[in-house]
């Protein structure tokens, strides 16, 4: 909470216009006059804004790993809310997200969940998400990219993963496109540490899996692998010693 605030503070000057943007580009009715390409450009003019501002440096790797044509899947380990802006400002493509419904309506995340058409799941609701599971595939299949948090919920212990469901990617396999595993390090201390000292955290996107690699496997088969990749990525990528925070 220290480090959100510290970034509405220092970028107060902005904040008023960012909101009036978010909200009106937001709107049903102005969906087809604010194309894509705008949409996006303005969330990451703020996420990278008010990065700079929180203090948090976003160290990227792997961009040449990503499929060169749209409609694909992003599945990476989810430690917090600041998961998001590692992508709004390290992914160029336009990309849209599945979220749990509880978030939905929370404040500011419901403004850019309209704004790139995001999708909330009721997990309790057999039905309803196989729906939203229907609908990703059939925009993934039109050149749509997708992130999708496979854990279901964020870990709560530090780059330690929780397991990866096996349902989170049935919208990968209808659509029959690639999946591309991200690994998350660090992103939680942005938030959820009472600090608002210099960080770095790391977004890392690995070797996609391809349709053909994955054809015939079982999803929990798909789950456990691209979870092994995440894991092994941050092994390799978090030295033992590593200090959490700069001065």
């Amino acid at each position: 909470m220290e480090r959100i605030i510290l970034m509405v503070i220092r970028l107060l000057y902005k904040v008023p216009g960012w909101w009036f943007k978010v909200c009106r580009y937001g709107k049903d009715e102005n969906f087809e006059k604010y194309d894509e390409e705008q949409r996006y450009a303005l969330l990451q003019e703020v996420t990278t804004r008010a990065n700079r501002a929180g203090r948090v440096k976003v160290e990227c790797y792997g961009l040449e790993n990503l499929p060169k044509e749209n409609g694909y899947i992003l599945f990476p380990n989810h430690q917090g809310l600041f998961d998001t802006l590692l992508f709004f400002e390290t992914h160029g493509r336009f990309t849209s997200f599945v979220m749990k419904k509880e978030v939905a309506n929370a404040l500011l995340v419901k403004q850019i969940a309209r704004m790139v058409r995001a999708k909330a799941m009721d997990r309790s609701d057999v039905r309803q998400s196989m729906t939203v599971i229907r609908q990703v595939s059939e925009e993934v299949k039109k050149g749509r990219n997708y992130i999708i948090f496979a854990e279901g919920t964020r870990s709560r212990e530090g780059n330690k993963l929780l397991n990866f469901k096996g349902g989170a990617f049935k919208s990968a396999v209808y659509a029959k496109c690639p999946i591309v595993p991200v690994a998350i390090i660090d992103s939680y201390k942005a938030f959820d540490i009472h600090s608002v000292r210099k960080m770095t955290a790391q977004i890392h996107y690995l070797k996609p899996l391809t349709y053909e690699e994955y054809k015939g496997m079982k999803t929990v088969e798909i789950a456990a692998i691209v979870k092994s990749r995440i894991e092994d990525a941050i092994e390799q990528y978090v030295p033992e010693k590593r200090e959490c925070f700069l001065n």
